[in-house]
């Protein structure tokens, strides 16, 4: 026997990994037996709509990688948000391989699920939570929530603004930390926008922009490398979700999702009347 992992991304990817030392063809897919290496995932049978959710490690070394990326880096990324994870019992009648692969007689699955948070990453491991499809029971209706900001994400379809209109190509200046990135072309209007590097130590990452000024802009979260000078970025303007930044920066008022104008809840306190007490009462009792 033997445990196969089928990791669906959100972007379409499917990633196959198995625990034994050989690869093995299943199911139209090869798992390799020689990369990442996952634990965990036990099978649970319970009564009951309760969310089962369990931690799996993910080991994995400096020559793995996720779309050119080195793997936990890219899981830092947010390179597993919206993931699938499986895991399946393979059962072999022997360990004879065919054109260089283990095949199964039949697997079994053990546990499917998405995943809920990245817990823990680590120079070799990460520990990530995947919680049962249950979990979609506990999202709130209506879909549609009345919210004095918008409800859109910007540049999605509901938003309908284009991201290229909105971004411009740069290079980091002199000066460069983890966090703050001079940009000789750098103004307000990208503050909780997002940077994505193009070229350099830290090609393919994606940062939130926390802040940003003439001078360059404030990153919400460190990047995994220190920057150099030169390297290339393409960097997109951020929106607050107010009735306000839609209609004078972007002019996209007619997609605004937000209701500015319901007021806000109020509460009554301080004590009643007596006239109010008794009006109330004579009411009640007739």
């Amino acid at each position: 026997v033997g445990d196969l992992f089928t990791i669906w991304l959100a972007n379409g990817s499917i990633l196959t990994y198995t625990n034994l030392d050989l690869p093995v063809a299943w199911n139209g897919y090869n798992y390799s037996g020689s990369s990442v290496l996952v634990s965990g995932l036990r099978y649970k049978c319970s009564l009951g709509v309760s969310v089962d959710q369990q931690k799996i490690t993910i080991s994995a070394r400096s020559t793995d990688t996720l779309g050119g990326i080195p793997f936990l880096q890219a899981l830092q990324q947010g390179a597993f948000d919206g993931a699938i994870i499986q895991r399946e019992k393979a059962f072999f009648s022997s360990w004879a391989t065919t054109a260089g692969s283990l095949v199964p007689i039949g697997t079994a699955v053990m546990f499917k699920g998405r995943v809920a948070a990245i817990d823990e990453i680590g120079r070799t491991t990460a520990q990530v939570t995947v919680a049962a499809d249950t979990v979609f029971l506990s999202i709130g209706m209506p879909r549609r929530l009345w919210s004095p900001q918008c409800t859109h994400v910007l540049y999605d379809s509901g938003c309908g603004l284009a991201r290229g209109t909105y971004s411009a190509n740069g290079t980091v200046g002199s000066g460069a930390t983890n966090t703050w990135i001079p940009w000789s072309s750098a103004s307000t209007a990208y503050a909780q926008g997002t940077i994505t590097f193009t070229s350099g130590a830290n090609s393919g990452a994606v940062a939130t922009i926390k802040s940003a000024s003439s001078a360059g802009l404030t990153l919400a979260y460190p990047l995994p490398e220190l920057p150099s000078v030169g390297d290339a970025f393409t960097a997109a303007q951020g929106c607050d979700h107010t009735m306000a930044t839609c209609q004078s920066k972007f002019s996209n008022l007619s997609n605004f999702r937000g209701y500015p104008f319901v007021p806000p809840p109020q509460v009554m306190t301080g004590p009643l009347s007596a006239s109010w007490n008794q009006g109330q009462g004579k009411g009640a009792g007739k």
